[in-house]
């Protein structure tokens, strides 16, 4: 039944926590707000953003985790190309970037594209121009507001600090979600 589940059936990577798979959900440049629809695996469109801002890099879930916001760990992969839904990239971890989402903790895993030529000198989120991290801290400081819902960015973290929320996230999906999934 989740054989092909985005969330369920496909494997986090071979090198997790420093390489993971990422399934993505909202393409670079996007003004739609696409989410996983968790029991059919299928991508539903929660809305188009108020604001007049558009996702600044590729964005999506890594499979097999499950955060403190009873969500898939979300991350944002960097890339030369904007990638499309659905498609399945390995992406290199180089930071964190630690959120509040209405009070609630929702931190983003920051990546690039494993195999995208451009991004090989980026190994850590400090090889990042500052102004990239400055794009992420507005758009995620900024895409809720006519929504009225509070976003506050936090700060971002070296990769060790993602390291462990990702591996936080997959042993909380194999103790809480991986046995609601048996048959």
């Amino acid at each position: 039944m989740y054989n092909l589940h985005p969330w369920h059936g496909i494997q986090p990577g071979d090198h997790v926590p420093h390489e993971v798979r990422a399934v993505i959900e909202i393409a670079k440049g996007s003004r739609s707000k696409y989410e996983l629809d968790k029991p059919s695996g299928l991508l539903t469109l929660d809305r188009i953003l108020f604001s007049a801002v558009h996702y600044p890099a590729n964005y999506g879930l890594i499979p097999k985790t499950y955060f403190t916001d009873h969500d898939p760990l979300d991350i944002i992969v960097i890339c030369s190309q904007d990638l499309l839904p659905y498609s399945i990239v390995t992406a290199r971890v180089i930071g964190l970037m630690e959120m509040r989402d209405s009070g609630d903790t929702d931190d983003k895993i920051i990546a690039v594209a494993s195999h995208d030529i451009s991004l090989t000198h980026v190994n850590d989120i400090a090889d990042l121009p500052e102004h990239t991290l400055q794009e992420f801290r507005n758009f995620f400081e900024d895409y809720k507001k006519l929504e009225n819902k509070p976003v506050e960015v936090l700060g971002f973290q070296p990769k060790e600090a993602a390291y462990s929320s990702i591996t936080e996230s997959l042993e909380r999906y194999r103790k809480e979600i991986l046995p609601t999934l048996a048959p």
